[in-house]
């Protein structure tokens, strides 16, 4: 697989308040949006950092506010913007990683394929159609491909 660019980075919090007052009040990272998810995308290096809820991130990979006993509740998230989500797909299957979400579109227009990595965060592989530049678009494909 290819990747092009890390989309995003951010905790995965249990008190929001509490994080959000560590990260934009103690660290000072510029937060906007909503008390449901704050981020930014003002920070060199990473393209959309984000506190989010861990039932948020639950109901996004299972459709439930709650994390699944079985599984190690992760403590941040990660996407890596790939150039084609089906050898992605395909490569991620083929070596034995269990999919949380796979190939998924979301409401917002990114296309996700979710998995934990082995030490618990919560990887997404993605395609984020409006972070791409036209030179990362080239060969690109579009989602599924």
């Amino acid at each position: 697989m290819r990747t092009l660019f890390i989309a995003g980075f951010g905790p995965i919090v249990r008190d929001l308040d509490s994080s959000r007052r560590f990260y934009e009040g103690t660290l000072g990272i510029p937060l906007e949006g909503d008390d449901d998810y704050p981020h930014s995308e003002a920070i060199g290096g990473d393209k959309h950092f984000a506190l989010w809820r861990l039932e948020d991130a639950a109901e996004s990979c299972f459709g439930t506010s709650a994390w699944p006993a079985d599984l190690p509740a992760p403590t941040s998230w990660l996407e890596f913007d790939v150039e084609n989500m089906s050898e992605a797909v395909a490569e991620l299957e083929r070596a034995g990683h269990r999919l949380l979400v796979r190939d998924r579109t979301e409401p917002w227009g990114q296309v996700v394929t979710r998995l934990l990595s082995p030490e618990g965060i919560l990887v997404g592989v993605t395609i984020t159609p409006w972070m791409r530049s036209e030179p990362e678009m080239v060969g690109a494909g579009a989602a599924g491909s």
